[in-house]
């Protein structure tokens, strides 16, 4: 392996590979690594510059994109050119994010079914993975500029709630990064690795961690049993961070000058100077007693108390999640050994004392709270990395496991480097009306589309009673036991149907093999993303064309002459835009004719329960 030169600000080391530890946030992100020098955890920045990189995407008229703290001054100038929240999105459908929709300034979406959202830019669609590949790929340019040395290699962190699909989804947007990433791990578990928690072989510990970031709030309970982390409960807040804070902050100055909604709103020069300054004195109040300053001839003040008291409640709400944890954890508080503190917004004295008291200890926050996520992140590459010697790796699976589904696109279940034993499980359906039989196809690879990766296995699950598409559930689980035996078995829920297959363990690949698959699906990442989006694109295109034409034999005489004939040539537009090789241009035309169909849609629903109150069967 070719030695790579690395220089970190202190001082310059030969090592033979590096691989980071990234902190994916809401709001703000950032690199951590272990310093070859001293050996300890140190996230990355610019001589003085701040090692956070806000999570904010701007696309320009002419489609060039910028990423962080250059992005962040068009939040105000270009709010729909702008996306910022972009983690609240990943794995989600419309149906998930519907009734916060009107948090995001950004078009997203609304189709109107259980497919990913989308967010929509001038012509242009983006997936959240695109928007969060955006972030990680100005991390690792970042990471390279200061290191002076490729970085390809990552562990990322996500919140411990984040279910098969999120992880997954933030898995996808690294590797169109350019990244290959190792792990996925908590971010609660990285927060107690990097405060040295569960690196002790023999310690059997009960662990809080309160992270108050600056648009989301999470309290989980962990169980470390010699190095081994898990999650006993979660609980939180998507909606509640230090930005709930300012604003609080901006409504009392509001109150205070007598300033409305109304101007406030008409005026968005002096919405984004108080939401600032705002910012700026709940910093201020963490260490002094009174701010004050002056916006627009504006005289602006604020003691400490009376800050305190106005994130008072904000405050008893995360403590009220705390309890839920702790009930859901099935602990009492005396039990917990150590209360770790993540989030910058942690800062304010208010909350430390209010969590102190809560927990009944001191509080962990000695680590600079923005940046310990990514340090754990850090300790967590360093021990794959094998420069740790006091852990023991556990055995892992090499690539990354999943089953073929529609449009020959590969679903992964059990990512690579997932430890051994593990399972994993998700649900399908049917396509067509009364099908009865499912085929599930098993494939090894890191690829997009399963042609361009290793049959496994098949089997067949037959004798699924006739239902219409998409009311079956079929539950494809994975199980790979301590042999690395793999055990797929497929089951449909509402009969009871099922069927299963064991795979031998190893699937007789060599080490070579192993890491040409690898290094094809980095080369490759960009090309198979594309492709992916593309014939996911097509099927839901497809989708909405047979679900229309159905709806339409059905309900004709609820249509106008006008809607049909506008329904039949948005149909044949979106049957064109099918044969083209553009993903933009169907995502337009879906929209178009989900546009035209959405109030003949609504009209024959109203219809449909106006009958049934009548008594009358629908």
């Amino acid at each position: 392996m070719a030695k790579i030169g690395i220089n970190i600000a202190t001082g310059s080391l030969q090592k033979e590979e590096m691989i980071v530890g990234i902190d994916l946030g809401t709001t703000n992100s950032l690199v951590a690594i272990i310093h070859p020098e001293n050996r300890q955890p140190v996230a990355l920045k610019e001589h003085n510059s701040s090692s956070l990189v806000p999570s904010i995407v701007h696309f320009d008229k002419t489609g060039n994109i910028t990423v962080g703290e250059e992005a962040k001054q068009y939040l105000v100038t270009e709010p729909h050119n702008t996306i910022f929240s972009a983690k609240r999105l990943m794995g989600k459908s419309y149906n998930d994010i519907k009734d916060n929709a009107s948090f995001f300034t950004f078009k997203v979406i609304d189709d109107n079914t259980e497919s990913l959202v989308k967010v929509q830019v001038g012509d242009k669609f983006y997936s959240p993975i695109d928007l969060s590949s955006f972030i990680l790929k100005e991390l690792k340019q970042r990471a390279e500029h200061i290191l002076k040395t490729p970085v390809t290699k990552a562990v990322i962190t996500v919140p411990a709630y984040f279910n098969d699909a999120q992880r997954q989804a933030t898995r996808d947007a690294g590797k169109l990064a350019g990244l290959d990433v190792l792990r996925i791990i908590n971010e609660p578990t990285a927060a107690s690795l990097a405060y040295g928690l569960g690196l002790g072989k023999e310690e059997i510990k009960t662990i809080a961690v309160y992270d108050l970031g600056g648009g989301t709030f999470d309290i989980s309970i962990l169980q470390i049993t010699n190095g081994i982390f898990e999650v006993l409960s979660t609980n939180g807040d998507t909606y509640l961070g230090g930005d709930d804070f300012d604003r609080l902050i901006v409504h009392y100055w509001m109150k205070q000058s007598g300033i409305s909604e109304t101007e406030i709103s008409a005026n968005k020069e002096l919405s984004q100077a108080l939401r600032l300054k705002a910012e700026e004195a709940k910093k201020y109040l963490s260490s002094n007693e009174n701010f004050e300053a002056k916006v627009e001839n504006i005289s602006l003040k604020l003691s400490k108390q009376e800050f305190e008291s106005l994130a008072a409640p904000l405050i008893e709400r995360t403590i009220q999640s705390c309890r839920n944890a702790i009930a859901d954890a099935k602990v009492d508080v005396q039990q917990i050994d150590s209360v770790v503190m993540v989030g910058g917004s942690t800062r304010v004295p208010a909350v430390k004392k209010a969590v102190s008291d809560f927990f009944g200890s001191p509080v962990n926050d000695t680590v600079n709270p923005d940046e310990v996520v990514a340090l754990g992140a850090a300790v967590q590459a360093d021990i794959l990395a094998g420069n740790n010697k006091e852990f023991l790796l556990l055995d892992i699976t090499p690539l990354s496991l999943g089953i073929e589904t529609m449009g020959g696109l590969m679903d992964v279940l059990i990512p690579r480097n997932s430890k051994i034993p593990t399972k994993a499980g998700r649900q399908y359906t049917t396509h067509k009306d009364g099908q009865s039989s499912m085929r599930i196809t098993v494939f090894q690879g890191e690829r997009d589309l399963v042609q361009d990766n290793r049959k496994l296995a098949e089997l067949n699950l037959s004798g699924i009673p006739g239902m219409p598409a998409g009311l079956p559930k079929v539950e494809v689980s994975f199980l790979i036991n301590a042999d690395g035996i793999l055990v797929v078995k497929a089951k449909e829920l509402r009969s009871g149907v099922e069927q299963s297959v064991e795979v031998k363990p190893q699937y007789g690949l060599s080490d070579m093999e192993v890491e040409k698959m690898l290094l094809d699906s980095l080369t490759h990442a960009k090309d198979d993303i594309a492709k992916r989006a593309l014939v996911e694109a097509r099927t839901e295109g497809e989708q909405l064309l047979q679900t229309t034409e159905k709806f339409i034999g059905k309900n004709a005489s609820l249509l106008t002459q006008h809607e049909l004939i506008q329904t039949a040539e948005a149909m044949q537009a979106l049957q064109l835009a099918l044969t083209m090789e553009d993903k933009d241009l169907i995502h337009k035309k879906v929209e178009e004719l989900n546009d035209i169909s959405r109030p003949y849609a609504e009209r024959a629903m109203d219809q449909a329960v106006s009958s049934a109150m009548k008594g009358r069967a629908i």
